[in-house]
């Protein structure tokens, strides 16, 4: 099994919060598209004949595409590809783009299924973050995808945004339980330095959200999510039984991806990839018949690291049986006393060989995986 990424760098206007590569201008959207159905001609053999399990449309905002070019990708991922008959194919939007027609256009594609950039409820914090869309705008769109039968919906939302009233981020989880979605993906607001809100806090003019009301959130986040009969598969990612994100899951459990457009970045179990994050570069490239991409080779350290830091964030954990397995590094050993303490703390719990974080681990999972990293001479 397999995946394949398909990044759209193309946004109407750039959200505050933002550092993914995109463009505001579509000048070469052309150009790029044409660009990356080359590129997956030349990476056609980059996955050995696997079957493609998951194709993802990611970005910036691949929903600015129309149908028509979201059919031409993807009829040339089919004609490189096997792709498999119950394959998960999902299409990132924002929902000022998922109009009836669009929506009723994308019934007729193999997409099926939407992850839609809702982000908030509330209408302050999308002018805040310079959402393209209202509160309603949002609500509507899921309404009218359900309406005509997509099955599988995803929503993004964000908290640990700076408001003076604390239950905003209970009633945008009110809100998301109630439209019945299968599956949330809810992520911290993050301050990257080279965004708006990085540079607004640089000048004084933001500040953002205490970390003990973040953690409080989060906290809530798990409580309501449990309560509504969510599984936390992932440290930021829910969803109704049978709802896991295989695309996604993928990543976390190893699976090989190809990544194509520019900024995509691919992995094949011994190596990844990492294409340039400039839209007229890349298209150079391709025109020439070059993959614009770096490699990278994986050290034994390197792909240990990658997969405590991956699973230990997931319901499923970190197998250190499967580490020594492959990689023959005994983990537990390596780190038997730290271990013992994060277990007497109640951040950390070991079954049969795997590693599993608490509520209460949740809380650290980066900083626990980053102390469970090997060193250069520890392989």
């Amino acid at each position: 099994m397999a995946g394949i990424y398909l990044h759209i760098p193309f946004c109407k206007q750039a959200c505050h919060y933002c550092d993914f590569h995109f463009s505001t201008s579509l000048g070469l959207k052309e150009q790029v598209l044409q660009a990356m159905r080359q590129e997956l001609a030349l990476q056609q053999h980059y996955l050995n004949g696997e079957t493609i399990d998951t194709i993802y449309f990611g970005g910036g905002t691949p929903s600015i595409l129309s149908v028509a070019e979201l059919n031409e990708l993807l009829e040339t991922v089919y004609a490189q590809h096997t792709v498999n008959p119950a394959a998960e194919i999902t299409l990132e939007a924002n929902p000022d783009d998922l109009t009836l027609e669009k929506l009723q256009a994308l019934r007729q594609t193999p997409v099926n299924r939407l992850s839609i950039g809702v982000q908030s409820f509330h209408d302050p914090h999308l002018q805040l973050m310079n959402r393209p869309h209202t509160a309603a705008e949002a609500a509507l769109s899921i309404k009218m995808a359900q309406d005509l039968g997509f099955r599988n919906i995803s929503l993004d939302l964000i908290y640990g945004i700076p408001a003076e009233n604390p239950a905003l981020w209970e009633q945008d989880l009110s809100q998301a339980f109630a439209l019945q979605a299968q599956h949330l993906s809810c992520y911290a607001l993050t301050i990257e330095p080279n965004t708006v809100f990085g540079h607004r806090v640089r000048k004084g003019k933001f500040s953002p959200a205490d970390e003990e009301r973040v953690a409080r959130q989060f906290e809530l986040l798990m409580t309501e999510a449990k309560a509504h009969g969510f599984l936390h598969y992932e440290i930021s990612n829910f969803c109704q039984p049978g709802y896991e994100s295989k695309h996604n899951s993928s990543y976390w459990k190893q699976v090989p991806y190809v990544g194509i457009g520019p900024s995509a970045h691919s992995f094949n179990g011994v190596s990844r990839q990492f294409n340039l994050p400039n839209n007229s570069k890349y298209v150079q490239a391709l025109a020439e018949g070059q993959l614009p991409c770096t490699v990278e080779e994986l050290s034994v350290e390197d792909r240990v690291n990658e997969y405590v830091m991956t699973t230990l964030r997931t319901s499923w954990g970190c197998d250190t049986r499967f580490i020594q397995e492959k990689w023959g590094v005994d983990l537990v050993a390596l780190h038997a006393p730290y271990l013992q303490k994060i277990a007497t703390q109640g951040l950390l719990r070991q079954e049969q060989g795997v590693l599993l974080l608490t509520e209460a681990g949740k809380l650290l999972a980066d900083e626990i995986a980053l102390d469970l990293f090997l060193l250069q001479e520890e392989a």
